[in-house]
């Protein structure tokens, strides 16, 4: 099972849309998701270039397109964006992201323009909402505490911010060519429409945009409680959890009411296997059985310990130990076929408006975490998800915030000789 093609060509992804439309955070979840299945994907953003430049804290004036001298300033930082982003699908990248408003059909031009040049097909992703909520919840939530505003009150920056947008509204130019290649989000995934868009990367562009929203909310991952195989240093199998294990899900389940009471909504994913689905059973919400979120398959290695591979199978314990993202356990998977299958998965949670609970194993969570921090995953297989600790995700705008809360001390369980511990309570199996 592969991630992806290797022989696919570049290509730029252009934003359009005016602001507090949601640009920014769709570029930085298409960057997390393409890099999550292994493109060399940047993001260049405008306003970014603009404050490095020029510094920050331009008020809405500066966004007149009557400031025939900010019109030219502006100009000039999008110019050096995109020389940068050609410069990097030169160098090798294969998705640049051009995040801007390039809200005319003059402006999309010269980037078009640019691009081909260059050699490097372009796809417009414009983002449309004349919803007044959606608006003003992105102006609340991210534009007031940017950068641009720093030091000044809220009221007085959104007032700012609205003019700015006031200031765009004035010339925008909604995407129309029937000849080119783009994607209409209407009120945050509302409606969606495609023209001309084909290929297998844009065929894995647009299901994501179909499910991504705006709307923020938490994730929670968690690995099962401790289960007889932990105690035993085996890998693996479809034990019953220990009694460690029984006590950290009568914990969660408790931590669970706290964190959302009851008459709150809650989706909670497990695997199939028993282990998580005894953790989710004291919680007492509805929990769905999802094969996968079933462990990373040891295959032949299912049920050893990691010093019977390295007595029994030494060469296949010394290929997992020089590369654990690609190595693939005997008629089993490797890490990359996990977060091959786990695509699904990650589209459903996009999709979700509502928090989610996902009790799983480590393989599996270390792949999703992943994705929602934009690590590279290739060194996903390092990451620290210890047992009996839930990770509070809260995706946003410019990142997404992490708490973890671990409800009881951790069982030991032996380490795994290919992963060094962060911390005393850490176990790597998988």
């Amino acid at each position: 099972m592969t991630v992806r093609p290797t022989d696919l060509d570049p290509m730029v992804l252009v934003l359009v849309g005016k602001p507090a439309r949601g640009k920014s955070y769709t570029s930085r979840k298409l960057a997390q998701y393409l890099g999550w299945l292994g493109y060399r994907t940047r993001v260049f953003n405008v306003g970014s270039y603009r404050r490095e430049t020029l510094g920050a804290g331009q008020d809405h004036h500066f966004f007149d397109p009557r400031n025939q001298r900010a019109v030219q300033a502006r100009r000039e930082v999008a110019s050096l964006a995109l020389e940068d982003l050609l410069r990097w699908i030169r160098d090798g990248g294969e998705v640049g992201i051009y995040d801007a408003t390039n809200s005319t059909r003059e402006r999309r031009s010269w980037v078009l323009d640019a691009c081909h040049s260059a050699g490097v097909p372009v796809i417009f992703l414009e983002l449309q909402c004349d919803d007044p909520q959606i608006i003003e919840a992105n102006i609340r939530e991210t534009k007031v505490t940017s950068p641009d505003y720093e030091g000044r009150p809220p009221e007085e920056a959104a007032a700012d911010f609205r003019a700015r947008i006031g200031h765009y509204s004035s010339t925008y130019e909604p995407v129309e060519d029937p000849d080119l290649r783009w994607v209409r989000i209407v009120d945050a995934g509302r409606q969606v429409v495609v023209n001309r868009v084909s290929g297998w990367l844009a065929g894995r562009i647009v299901p994501f945009l179909l499910n991504l929203h705006l709307q923020p909310r938490p994730v929670y991952l968690s690995r099962h409680g401790q289960s007889l195989y932990n105690v035993d240093g085996r890998i693996g199998g479809d034990s019953s959890l220990s009694a460690d294990g029984h006590r950290y899900a009568d914990a969660l389940g408790v931590f669970l009411n706290d964190e959302l009471p009851a008459d709150r909504p809650l989706a909670v994913w497990t695997s199939t296997l028993r282990r998580t689905i005894e953790t989710a059973r004291p919680s007492e919400r509805p929990h769905r059985p999802w094969k996968l979120l079933d462990e990373i398959d040891a295959g032949v290695c299912d049920g050893m310990t990691y010093e019977q591979i390295e007595r029994t199978l030494p060469a296949e314990f010394e290929a997992r130990r020089r590369d654990k993202f690609r190595y693939r356990y005997p008629r089993g998977e490797s890490y990359e076929d996990v977060i091959a299958r786990l695509e699904p998965v990650v589209l459903e949670l996009e999709r979700q408006r509502s928090p989610v609970l996902v009790i799983a194993h480590q393989a599996i969570l270390r792949a999703l975490y992943a994705y929602f921090q934009g690590i590279p995953p290739e060194t996903c297989p390092a990451i620290p998800i210890p047992l009996h600790t839930v990770v509070r995700l809260q995706p946003g705008a410019y990142g997404c915030r992490e708490t973890r809360f671990p409800l009881s001390p951790a069982a030991d369980a032996p380490m795994d000789p290919a992963c060094t511990p962060t911390s005393p309570s850490s176990s790597s199996q998988a």
